[in-house]
């Protein structure tokens, strides 16, 4: 019976896309869905129109005589053409239905009559020259025949609806939700759970479910490994409109949990928002799933890590935690897969008041995000560039551009990075003029690189103290990564000293093009200088920062970082109960 209700919906999508259909495909794993019947409105059912200015093409998604029927009509053209094939659809459906009856297709079509197709609208029949742009109004009513039909203009929708593959007791079940002509905080959602294990493959229908929760994120709980999910969700709009809802259901069963995790305890130090005198920043190296799929990874990096916990489908569940847990303001990424931040992150972030922003790495499959709270910021602007690139084509960085050619090997090593630098411009909502300038990095990673890094961050202190006096002045930085640079660095020496030396040890390699190098800004690390911050195998130390302007914030507190015993638990990281190998910073920042 379920498979050839998941054929039909198979074919059925063939025909029509999923936002007019009860149906989704998903790109996290084949999951079964329940197609959503026609909803009546008094005595009459529904038919959907969708019709855009800006689109040359309107859709009319109704049932007919139990056949899901998606029309697509240019909107130019007159209504009666459309009625016409309206007429002829239901001609053929009928001739069908006989014929399968009888045998006889040819004499039983030829003795179906055409059923009269009009359109209403405040009782008037709608002329059918009036074009379908304009005669297929709000509140119109379609007749079919004996059948009424409600027209819905522009009801809300969603376009996709997709639940995660991985589903683990104690984490956080976030869907992504993406709807048109409404607001996710207008839609309701119910969730249900199996009333027993396999209980919806045995086939005992709506009796096979138990409802669960009514909040856009389901948190499973033990008793409820070994059960499937499932979520009706309606789409909705601030005037309390509300479109056809979606249901779907996992294509997998909760599993059990790792228990503790490394940020549980932390949680605890940010179990609320913090208020408008606060900023709460976090900057993580979350690990790409391209990186930590390899053979070198799995062999020599990380092989005292269990594959299973390598995994992404279960390292987004224990991202997803820490990152909500941490009721952040500010999340600056590092290391995130595009298909990551699009299809697993974003999702389950905005539902915790949380906007992203996304800048890939040229040629590469992973690059920085950038999140904030919304109702505490505003997006002002973006200035994100590609290092290399800016140092080629900038006369910004002329001089740092000539000085490198007096060694073509140091300058080839340098601008074949595809580093990238993002740059987010913010206003605080309460406080207008108060303006946070974000800077998200991650820098070459070779140990023997530190010069490519100075060079790298020499381009990027230029670019933000430009934005800071041309386009935002007055606003406040914070500089957030992975720079791949430990506390004696010359790096680190640059940002919080305002100037390190040409004969700094990390000019070594390039001593051709080694310079002085200075900035203008006044910077600290705010959490300090960790004993470490990635800990694997073969390497621990502090690498990751965030780094904050101290004329204008102050460090409010710095979250604990696990203790040493929890982080090598399982040796070293990633590991089951820690989802990457670097470790979060985490602070509250006051505004001074």
């Amino acid at each position: 019976m379920f498979r050839n209700l998941a054929l039909n919906i198979r074919l059925l999508y063939k025909s029509a896309p999923a936002d007019l259909l009860g149906v989704s495909s998903s790109l996290w794993g084949t999951k079964w869905i329940t197609a959503v019947p026609s909803r009546f409105l008094g005595r009459m059912e529904r038919a959907v129109v969708r019709c855009v200015p800006s689109e040359s093409k309107l859709t009319i998604t109704f049932t007919l005589d139990g056949s899901h029927k998606q029309m697509l009509r240019d909107q130019s053209e007159q209504l009666g053409k459309a009625l016409a094939r309206i007429a002829n659809n239901a001609v053929k459906l009928k001739g069908h239905d006989k014929a399968k009856k009888s045998k006889k297709n040819k004499r039983d079509q030829a003795s179906v009559s055409e059923p009269v197709v009009r359109l209403y609208f405040k009782d008037d029949v709608v002329a059918e020259d009036a074009l379908n742009s304009a005669a297929w109004q709000d509140g119109a009513v379609l007749h079919v025949g004996d059948t009424k039909y409600k027209v819905e203009r522009n009801p809300p929708t969603f376009t996709d609806v997709e639940l995660p593959a991985s589903l683990l007791a104690g984490f956080p079940v976030c869907p992504k939700l993406e709807i048109e002509f409404g607001d996710l905080k207008d839609c309701t959602f119910q969730w249900f759970k199996e009333i027993r294990h396999n209980a919806e493959k045995e086939g005992e229908g709506e009796n096979s479910w138990v409802e669960a929760g009514h909040d856009r994120v389901f948190i499973p709980s033990n008793v409820d490994i070994g059960l499937k999910l499932k979520l009706k969700c309606t789409p909705g709009n601030n005037n309390h409109r509300y479109g056809v809802a979606r249901e779907l259901i996992t294509s997998g069963s909760v599993e059990a949990g790792p228990g503790t995790c490394t940020f549980d305890s932390r949680h605890l130090y940010t179990n609320r928002v913090t208020d408008e005198s606060t900023v709460r920043a976090v900057s993580y190296n979350i690990l790409a799933d391209i990186y930590a799929q390899t053979e070198l990874s799995k062999t020599v990096l990380y092989p005292y890590c269990a594959p299973y916990a390598l995994d992404i489908g279960y390292r987004q569940n224990l991202l997803k935690k820490e990152l909500a847990g941490y009721n952040a303001d500010i999340i600056c990424l590092q290391e995130v897969d595009k298909s990551v931040f699009t299809h697993s992150l974003s999702p389950a972030l905005d539902a915790f008041d949380l906007d992203g922003l996304y800048r890939i790495k040229d040629k590469q499959h992973e690059g920085l995000a950038t999140y904030f709270r919304r109702s505490k910021f505003t997006l002002l602007s973006q200035h994100d560039v590609t290092l290399s690139e800016a140092l080629l084509s900038d006369p910004l960085h002329r001089d740092l551009l000539e000085k490198m050619s007096l060694s073509p090997a140091v300058r080839d090593q340098v601008v074949q990075r595809s580093t990238t630098l993002q740059v987010t411009v913010l206003q605080c909502v309460k406080d207008p003029s108060r303006k946070l300038c974000v800077a998200n990095t991650h820098l070459y990673w070779h140990p023997k690189g530190g010069y490519v890094r100075l060079i790298q961050m020499a381009v990027a202190l230029r670019h933000i103290e430009r934005v800071l006096s041309e386009l935002h002045p007055g606003a406040t930085l914070l500089l957030l990564g992975d720079m791949n640079s430990t506390p004696s660095s010359g790096l680190y020496e640059l940002l919080t000293r305002g100037a390190v030396s040409e004969l700094h040890p990390d000019w070594s390699g390039a001593e051709e093009v080694c310079l002085a190098l200075s900035h203008s800004l006044t910077l600290s690390s705010a959490c300090g200088e960790p004993a470490y911050t990635n800990y694997v195998g073969g390497f621990h130390g502090c690498l990751d920062y965030v780094f904050m302007d101290t004329r204008a914030l102050a460090v409010e507190q710095v979250i604990p970082l696990p203790s040493h015993e929890e982080v090598t638990t399982h040796q070293a990281l990633p590991s089951v109960a820690h989802p990457s190998d670097h470790i979060a910073l985490v602070c509250d920042l006051r505004w001074k």
